[in-house]
């Protein structure tokens, strides 16, 4: 037999690829051990709860011109009406800032008969919404409205101009709730709370039922309707937080 057939070597890659095989191996094994490892964790939730008294009031009122010949004349009785009490307004220092149109229309009016629409004329209507930070003018804005003219006004909405700080407070309280329930839980089962794994938080403030005004259609019902002196109770608003925390257990 030839001599050099008996030296076989194996080829230079074999020793490379039987380390790759083997490390793979162990690498693979150890992804499935870190993967396989869920620790224990506790999540609980938390509540808390703030009241305030609303701070400042939101009120739109408005001019609705009824048909008028024209859509100029329609507009005109607008502006008139609409400029007396706006200027009504600012007079009681309101700022221009807190007064912020909501809505502006104009249309055709038609009356039918025998199924036919016959043009009446054109109406014109704008809202405001007024802004009043001192809540014992609300009355007087309303009146002051009205007066000049407004017959339509209602909507009466009492909110708190700035609800962060409150809402932080509310947080606050609802950690500490969450905090404590997850302390009386980990004792009762016999372990250790661990480190924070994950925090959720959801909530709001439910403001009161809005106090509506009827509109004030008919041409001198409105200063009525406002000088009558109606009520307006702010009342109070509760602001809500919820969360949750979840903490991983230590044996």
């Amino acid at each position: 037999m030839d001599e050099h057939l008996l030296k076989i070597r194996p080829p230079v890659w074999l020793p490379l690829l039987v380390v790759l095989i083997a490390g793979g191996s162990y690498i693979a094994g150890k992804t499935i051990e870190v993967r396989g490892y869920q620790p224990t964790l506790i999540s609980v939730d938390g509540e808390g709860k703030v009241t305030a008294v609303p701070d400042i009031a939101e009120l739109t009122f408005g001019v609705a011109t009824g048909p008028q010949k024209t859509a100029k004349a329609a507009m005109d009785n607008l502006s008139k009406t609409m400029t007396a009490a706006f200027e009504a307004v600012k007079a009681l220092g309101i700022e221009e800032k807190d007064i912020a149109t909501e809505s502006l229309y104009l249309n055709p009016s038609y009356d039918w008969s025998d199924g036919k629409q016959t043009l009446r004329g054109y109406e014109a209507n704008q809202q405001l919404r007024v802004k009043v930070r001192d809540l014992d003018k609300v009355s007087d804005v309303l009146s002051a409205t009205t007066n000049a003219g407004a017959n339509q006004a209602g909507g009466v909405q009492f909110t708190i101009d700035d609800p962060q700080g409150l809402r932080a407070e509310a947080r606050e309280k609802a950690i500490k709730n969450a905090q404590e329930k997850a302390e009386v839980l980990a004792a009762q089962l016999g372990v250790e709370l661990g480190d924070l794994k994950n925090f959720s938080e959801g909530g709001g403030y439910s403001p009161p039922v809005p106090y509506m005004m009827k509109s004030a259609m008919m041409e001198g019902v409105g200063g009525g309707m406002a000088d009558a002196g109606v009520p307006l109770p702010a009342g109070e608003q509760e602001i809500q937080v919820n969360v949750n925390l979840t903490f991983e257990v230590e044996d």
